[in-house]
């Protein structure tokens, strides 16, 4: 475990992966990646096709992955109704696992108790919480996997869990005061929820210093009223699917990328790796033999962010969550997708990037696309890519190289429905 979990300073680490120089954490990785590639070639049967040719022994690096196929959420949900529960992408079935999960769509979610299954007590260390520590878990228990995720991670850290959910906010406060709870694990805005109920009960708390939120977006603000009142505040950011992914330190500088996945940002509807800073959907790559999901689109965006974090942890930071990628939109009775957008824009060479806005002419929809272009783009060529490629008509407009924002959009829906 590294130095003892009851270190909180900054430059305390869970172990020493966190602390590897480039040359090692690669070396590791040409290691890690062939072997994972190989457990999902010969255990998890949903990918079939798409790793049939493919040779493990090969995919030693990040360019090797980034030819590997993106394996979507839909997909797997397509699957999972074909071949129960799993779509043959966990390498166990039910009777393997400690536990199953179910969450929307319906998509089911194998787990374990043991390891630190889902990697989550990294993220908690670097917010300090340990063995001194009583957490009161408000994730769910029931159905999804949330609760349990943060209950593993806790005790890989040596803390006391409160297992609470959501709800019964008065009998949260009693539990909280007479157990003395340290540390909060929940969404952003429940803590608050707490606080304010023990405040108007009379219930004293000081003695709850530190929080891990996740599931929902922490504004700046609800983090600065926690910090006055004395609550260290940090986010984590994982999916059911895959466990942690990245989580912040009290540097606070970008999310570190968790030591057990590989993050890769890409064009959204594509699997193509963006340059470092563009902003594009997070594709994770999970090294969890159990359930290895290899190329996983989350849907979400963000951005690497360049540098090495102030903590002392040398593994890639992104900018945590800037939005979705699923960008579908209906103009004119038809959907319009990412990756239709992806494959205008690979259809011309001389256009480097390329941008559909959806706005309302009078009482119709109408679509321009605008194109970074090199000089002597053509764009009645263009045109007619657009009418092939996304079955409308629109207008295309050439934009200067950069000019385009940085904001991972292909699809800008601007029309209003109120």
């Amino acid at each position: 475990m590294g130095r003892g979990v009851e270190e909180s300073s900054l430059m305390a680490f869970y172990d020493e992966l966190e602390t590897r120089n480039a040359e090692q954490r690669a070396a590791d990785l040409a290691k890690a990646l062939p072997r994972q590639i190989a457990q999902a070639q010969a255990n998890a049967k949903g990918y079939g096709a798409a790793l049939a040719d493919v040779d493990a022994a090969q995919v030693v690096d990040l360019a090797a992955l980034a030819k590997l196929p993106v394996l979507r959420k839909s997909d797997l949900v397509a699957a999972q109704k074909s071949t129960p529960p799993f779509g043959g992408y966990a390498a166990h079935g039910v009777a393997g696992f400690d536990h199953v999960f179910q969450s929307p769509g319906p998509i089911y979610e194998p787990g374990m108790r043991g390891r630190d299954w889902w990697r989550m007590g990294r993220g908690l260390f670097a917010a300090g919480v340990g063995k001194n520590d009583v957490v009161q878990n408000c994730f769910s228990y029931h159905l999804t996997p949330a609760g349990m995720m943060f209950e593993n991670g806790a005790a890989a850290v040596g803390a006391t869990v409160l297992p609470a959910g959501t709800g019964q906010t008065e009998l949260q406060v009693q539990a909280a005061a007479a157990l003395g709870v340290t540390a909060y694990t929940g969404t952003p805005d429940y803590l608050k929820v707490i606080l304010d109920k023990a405040a108007e009960m009379g219930v004293e708390l000081g003695q709850l210093k530190k929080a891990v939120v996740g599931g929902g977006a922490l504004f700046p603000s609800l983090r600065a009223e926690y910090a006055d009142r004395g609550i260290a505040c940090l986010q984590g950011y994982g999916t059911a699917d895959l466990g942690s992914i990245a989580y912040e330190t009290p540097a606070m500088e970008g999310m570190i990328v968790d030591e057990g996945v590989i993050v890769e940002i890409v064009t959204p509807g594509t699997g193509n790796p963006v340059s470092e800073g563009e902003v594009g959907e997070v594709v994770v790559t999970t090294l969890n033999p159990d359930y290895p999901l290899i190329r996983f689109a989350t849907g979400d965006m963000s951005a690497v962010l360049a540098g090495q974090s102030p903590c002392g942890r040398t593994n890639m930071r992104i900018k945590g969550w800037m939005g979705r990628a699923d960008q579908t939109a209906k103009i004119k009775g038809m959907f319009v997708r990412p990756e239709q957008v992806a494959d205008l824009v690979a259809r011309h060479g001389e256009v480097s990037k390329a941008r559909v806005v959806v706005t309302r002419d009078g009482e119709a929809d109408s679509m321009t696309v605008l194109c970074e272009a090199a000089n002597g783009a053509n764009v009645e060529q263009i045109e007619a890519s657009v009418r092939d490629v996304l079955k409308l008509r629109g207008r295309v407009e050439l934009q200067a190289s950069g000019s385009l924002p940085n904001d991972g959009k292909v699809i800008d829906d601007q029309r209003s429905y109120d």
